[in-house]
């Protein structure tokens, strides 16, 4: 089987939407990333998908993220149950990353629930760093948001991790 990370289109919006409603309490409108993909330039949107040798294709994992002219915000990013725990988060993670930096990006900012350990340990294997606390940001229970910054990118560590070999 193999992966491909390539930009999100319109004919993946209700693959993202399922995909979202599957990962998040509070998922997003799907319209949401039918903006994200058509009408938003600051939106950088991407999808890895799975391909069996049998042709079958299934969405694993999507990211999007917003750069505004050196800052990128991470605004969501899931992987399907299925494909987790095979470091496709890394590898998107560090893709969408790194093509920022090559547009000019060199710090990046996310809100990560407070009580999301797995993803909090992955943006730390990035440098993230948590900086502040949005208190009560999510409206489904309650919980707190920590605030994270990266205020430097090592390229080398993104260009290494998003060279994944499928």
């Amino acid at each position: 089987m193999t992966f491909e990370l390539r930009p999100m289109n319109l004919e993946d919006v209700q693959q993202v939407h399922i995909l979202d409603k599957i990962c998040f309490s509070l998922p997003w409108p799907k319209n949401s990333f039918v903006y994200e993909v058509e009408h938003n330039r600051v939106s950088r949107p991407y999808v890895v998908e799975w391909k069996s040798p049998e042709g079958e294709q299934r969405l694993a994992a999507m990211l999007v993220c917003w750069q505004v002219m050196d800052e990128v915000q991470v605004a969501t990013i899931a992987v399907h149950p299925d494909f987790q725990r095979q470091g496709i988060a890394r590898w998107l993670l560090a893709y969408g990353l790194l093509q920022a930096a090559k547009e000019g990006a060199d710090h990046a900012f996310l809100e990560v629930r407070a009580g999301n350990h797995s993803a909090r340990a992955l943006y730390c294997q990035f440098g993230f760093e948590v900086v502040g606390e949005r208190s009560g940001y999510y409206r489904d229970t309650g919980e707190d948001a920590h605030l994270m910054t990266l205020d430097a990118f090592d390229l080398e560590k993104l260009q290494a991790w998003s060279e994944r070999k499928t």
